[in-house]
């Protein structure tokens, strides 16, 4: 019978610092501004004949690439029913209650979110982490659980159930 077990990742690489703004409602958001973010995975596994359960230095390398996509951006949600982007001669166009509000495009990444929070966030990494099921089931892993930190004592998390 394997035993289970929990590996986790919390390395400080596992960071980006990032801009944002919360939107709350159809007149009300936050004013512009940004986060050193932190990434937590945590995942339940089973553990092989050999003592470990997989090498998650994969998934390592993973989150790291994700963060170094969003590190040093500004991040605007796509499909937020509050806020439209215009794509206006290298720049977007934030329209959000009557103002515009312009990003260069090579500052913004847009993500296929609803808002930018840290609960949309954590489940944006962890549906990066999950799109290779043939993988997750090589390595035997049960549940991934991401939090994503935005200041001390302070984060979202996602969870992903087999």
């Amino acid at each position: 019978m394997k035993r289970a077990a929990i590996i986790e990742l919390h390395k400080d690489e596992l960071h980006f610092s990032a801009g944002h703004f919360t939107i709350f409602s159809a007149t009300d958001r936050e004013d512009l501004h940004g986060h050193n973010y932190y990434v937590n995975a945590v995942f339940d596994v089973l553990i092989n004949d050999n003592g470990m359960a997989f090498d998650y230095r994969t998934y390592k390398t993973k989150l790291l690439a994700l963060c170094n996509q969003l590190d040093r951006r500004f991040l605007l949600p796509a499909h937020s029913k509050f806020l439209t982007l215009e794509d206006k001669e290298g720049m977007w166009l934030a329209h959000f209650n009557q103002e515009k509000i312009p990003f260069l495009k090579r500052d913004v990444v847009i993500l296929p979110i609803c808002n930018v929070t840290i609960e949309e966030l954590s489940h944006w990494f962890l549906q990066q982490l999950i799109i290779d099921q043939e993988e997750l089931q090589k390595n035997e892993i049960q549940n991934i659980t991401i939090r994503v930190f935005n200041g001390p004592g302070q984060s979202g998390g996602a969870r992903w159930k087999i």
